[in-house]
């Protein structure tokens, strides 16, 4: 029997709440567009920013988030498009530059990328 987790989304940038049901072997994002609520996304494959989230409270798996540095997560953001819950769980949109300059900011301007990402020079 599939397990269904309660999905709190503070959504900053449209100044919205939104609660949802959501399986546990289910995208968070897509679970949410099948409930009518449209949350920010752009690639759908976890290698963007665009749908990120901090997780104010609850767990979440998200092995599939190769668009966040370990870092990141373990600050507790995520991706909702490759995100499942692990328990009932609150998060809160991002703004994209801010996660985008949280994750790269500290490399460019400064010399520090010669090849490849960042993520690779560590």
């Amino acid at each position: 029997m599939t397990r269904y987790y309660k999905i709190q989304i503070r959504d900053r940038a449209r100044d919205k709440n939104y609660t949802l049901k959501v399986p546990e072997d289910g995208y968070i994002l897509q679970n949410a567009e099948k409930q009518g609520v449209e949350l920010p996304f752009s690639c759908r494959n976890g290698a963007c920013t665009t749908c990120a989230v901090r997780v104010l409270s609850g767990e979440i798996y998200q092995p599939e988030a190769m668009g966040l540095s370990p870092e990141l997560r373990a600050k507790g953001y995520a991706l909702l498009c490759v995100s499942y819950p692990l328990s009932d769980l609150e998060v809160e949109t991002q703004d994209e530059d801010e996660v985008y300059e949280l994750q790269f900011g500290r490399y460019f301007g400064k010399g520090k990328v010669r090849a490849g990402l960042p993520l690779d020079e560590d």
